[in-house]
């Protein structure tokens, strides 16, 4: 039997004024969905447990089968697996966006314009990054570039207890209060006000400028953590599988609790990115070894960070179409039973800009073992109205796997 976990980040939200108190789930076109809903368990999740941070790092371990108060230790190291970086129990990491601030003389007057620099393509970041670690790279620290505005700074031998802020958490907001605090403060300040300097001329973002973009004004430090040590899935749930992701956070965490991570070239993280490579290379990994597939899609987590409306429904329908339709049909023409599951790891909504920690519409569907019921649709509202409640996100992996 196949198992797949098909993950919509950020795609649950809250009512929006302009889709008439509607949801991008209420109006986006998923009958995909909608089937896995109406022939199956369909209910809440609470992926970020109660007092924890609603970060897609918490809610995807929790959606991965892992309990975060048990396996957390922090974002950014979790990416820096991912990057290929080899880390030691002793080594603080933290996650560093290439972000666009306002141009207040005083750093600490200035406003967080865009935590992603307009989705910078990998090409020019990865040139700036380069740049700046030769400034600031030395024994014990070193900056590594990622993809678009995703990079690490590794910090060898050091200790923790950095207090940060994620970017996208202060968009249009003056950054004066979010600054980092606590252990490690004045290097990483010191870094995010050199880095400014450093970049005002750097010719990528004259470049960029030239051609109306916005420019890279400042590296970005925040999500401080440490290696962690996940039981590996196959020992944890008897199947071995793969994670299909164009996010360095989530192929962390595959890779960390020892599954296949499967690159797919075009794989962006926005609504513009290769749906169906990614449904093609989940259906391959199916064929070829894999009995569990976690195929995760950033667009709206994007769409809602940027309040982009349109495109929140619209990365829903292409997941549903790109996704969900083309997996379900190989593997009833393959004739194997399996088990989907389909859920967001948190809401990101599109009023807010930045996540919260509400628990999650779920379903999941086996087809050895359908399961006809009232649901009729896929949404927060039809989820809520069924009083199916999974208190432990966690739990839900063992549902998926072993059907109880």
């Amino acid at each position: 039997m196949k198992h797949i976990v098909i993950l919509g980040d950020g795609m649950a939200d809250q009512p929006v004024t302009e889709l008439g108190d509607k949801t991008p789930l209420d109006c986006a076109k998923h009958p995909n969905m909608d089937f896995i809903a109406a022939n199956g368990i369909c209910g809440l999740v609470q992926t970020v447990p109660q007092g924890m941070p609603p970060g897609s790092d918490t809610a995807n371990l929790s959606a991965m089968g892992y309990d975060p108060r048990v396996y957390y230790t922090g974002r950014s190291p979790l990416e820096a697996v991912s990057m290929g970086i080899a880390l030691t129990l002793n080594d603080v990491t933290y996650r560093c966006n290439t972000v666009t601030l306002s141009d207040e003389e005083n750093y600490e007057d200035c406003t967080m314009l865009d935590y992603s620099c307009g989705e910078i393509p990998t090409v020019e970041s990865e040139q700036i990054v380069r740049d700046l670690n030769e400034q600031f790279q030395k024994e014990d620290l070193r900056l590594y570039s990622g993809i678009s505005y995703r990079h690490c700074l590794v910090l060898k031998n050091a200790q923790d207890g950095a207090k940060t802020t994620p970017p996208h958490d202060i968009l249009d907001k003056k950054i004066r209060d979010h600054l980092p605090s606590g252990q490690n403060a004045d290097l990483l300040l010191g870094m995010m006000k050199r880095s400014r300097e450093l970049l005002k001329n750097h010719p990528i973002n004259v470049d960029r400028i030239a051609r109306g973009l916005p420019p890279v004004s400042s590296l970005w430090f925040w999500g401080e953590g440490r290696k962690p040590n996940l039981t590996p899935f196959e020992e944890k749930y008897h199947v071995k599988g793969s994670v299909v992701s164009a996010v360095d956070l989530v192929k962390g965490i595959g890779i960390c609790a020892g599954l296949n991570s499967i690159d797919v070239d075009g794989a962006t993280g926005t609504v513009h990115t290769n749906f169906d490579g990614k449904a093609q290379a989940a259906i391959n990994a199916l064929k070829n070894g894999s009995d569990f597939i976690y195929v995760h899609l950033e667009a709206p987590d994007e769409c809602g960070h940027q309040h982009d409306i349109k495109n929140k429904v619209r990365s829903i329908e292409l997941i549903d179409e790109k996704i969900i339709a083309p997996i379900m049909k190989a593997m009833n023409d393959s004739g194997e039973s399996y088990s989907i599951a389909v859920l967001p790891d948190h809401p990101t909504p599109l009023a807010l800009r930045t996540h919260t920690s509400d628990p999650v519409p779920f379903a999941l569907y086996r087809s050895d073992a359908p399961r006809k019921n009232s649901v009729s649709a896929y949404n927060e509202t039809t989820a809520k109205s069924t009083g199916v409640y999974v208190e432990h996100g966690y739990t839900l992996m063992e549902m998926l796997i072993s059907g109880k």
